[in-house]
């Protein structure tokens, strides 16, 4: 990809000299609790090329290294100069252990396995903050223009499998992305309806955090709470599809397609939890650079999004209106948002 069509953000190392123009391989990774993406490279400064890539569901192999050594062996693929992984969890001295899937990464062990000397381990929404600056105007959607004139930090949320939140400090020139662990600070219910939803939660998890409840599973867990509440009967052709399918999915799709008034209500209330996180998240980070909405789930349901609901609840703050107005609001759609940013980083760090 050409560095011209991009989106105009740029990081603290896009100006490496050490880089500029030097070709290399790059093998670029996505970890999550459902599948991993791997993808190779050629990067040349800051332009790069995809030249292979596949996904791997996570579960079906013992570990990390397992997948990386498959990718390789199978495609007959030589040693990449670099090698870049985004992962779902907090990092600590090149070791990670992977939050929703019985998986420890560690560095140490992908050069020793792999013999790729240079190897980098950063969060998978650190890994979207950077995939960033290799996406285009035509892999986002925009929910809300608001002012792009106004400079600031930018603040990144992502249901999917968990919830994942990063933010991208802005020093005046360039970009500083970083990572947090937002999505397990604690639900703040502010409806009757959430406090019940808090104490049905509660009695499953005990601790209720956001990602409880603005993530895959959490679609589910509301969706049960609400059927017992409503006492509505559920539809034969709706527990077929939950019994054999992901229940989040067909939850979500029935709701889109108006096909059940629960999964309605489960969709609404979810739209609703995820704009109040987001408003919570732009201004703990004062984001007026702008909110992006990234993970699995967003671009799924950007019509329910792209309704009135989300803004609303968005706005609806304590007193700082003014602040939350004018930061432009983006769903990232492009599924591979995190796998371009894991590339960039490994080449241009």
């Amino acid at each position: 990809m050409n560095k011209d069509s991009r989106l105009q953000i740029n990081f603290a190392f896009s100006k490496n000299e050490d880089n500029a123009g030097k070709e290399m391989t790059v093998l670029a990774a996505d970890v999550g609790g459902t599948k991993t993406n791997l993808a190779l490279y050629k990067m040349a400064g800051e332009n790069f090329q995809l030249q292979l890539e596949k996904t791997y569901h996570s579960a079906q192999y013992s570990g990390f290294t397992e997948i990386i050594s498959t990718f390789l062996s199978e495609n007959q693929l030589a040693l990449s100069d670099r090698f870049c992984a985004g992962v779902a969890g907090p990092i600590m001295n090149g070791k990670v252990q992977i939050t929703n899937l019985d998986w420890a990464i560690d560095t140490e062990e992908i050069k020793s396995k792999t013999s790729i000397k240079s190897v980098s381990l950063i969060n998978d929404l650190e890994a979207t903050a950077y995939g960033l600056a290799g996406l285009t105007q035509n892999d986002i959607i925009t929910l809300h223009a608001g002012d792009e004139s106004i400079k600031g930090n930018i603040a990144i949320i992502a249901p999917g499998t968990g919830l994942g939140e990063a933010g991208m400090y802005w020093d005046g020139n360039v970009y500083h992305p970083f990572p947090t662990e937002g999505g397990h600070s604690e639900f703040s219910p502010r409806t009757d309806l959430d406090i019940d939803l808090f104490r049905f939660l509660q009695k499953k998890y005990g601790i209720v955090s956001w990602e409880k409840t603005v993530a895959g599973p959490g679609i589910h867990d509301m969706y049960l709470f609400l059927r017992e509440k409503r006492n509505i009967a559920e539809p034969n052709w709706l527990s077929d599809a939950l019994n054999t399918d992901d229940p989040s999915a067909v939850i979500s799709h029935a709701a889109l397609e108006e096909k059940d008034i629960v999964c309605m209500e489960t969709l609404d209330l979810f739209v609703r939890y995820l704009a109040r996180e987001s408003a919570s998240l732009v201004l703990k980070m004062k984001a007026t650079g702008g909110l992006y909405l990234g993970g699995g789930i967003p671009p799924k349901i950007a019509k329910l999004l792209l309704k009135e609901t989300f803004y609303k609840e968005y706005i609806d703050c304590d007193r700082m209106q003014h602040l939350l107005e004018p930061v432009p609001i983006h769903i990232i759609s492009n599924e591979k948002t995190a796998l371009i940013g894991a590339a960039w980083y490994g080449g241009m760090s």
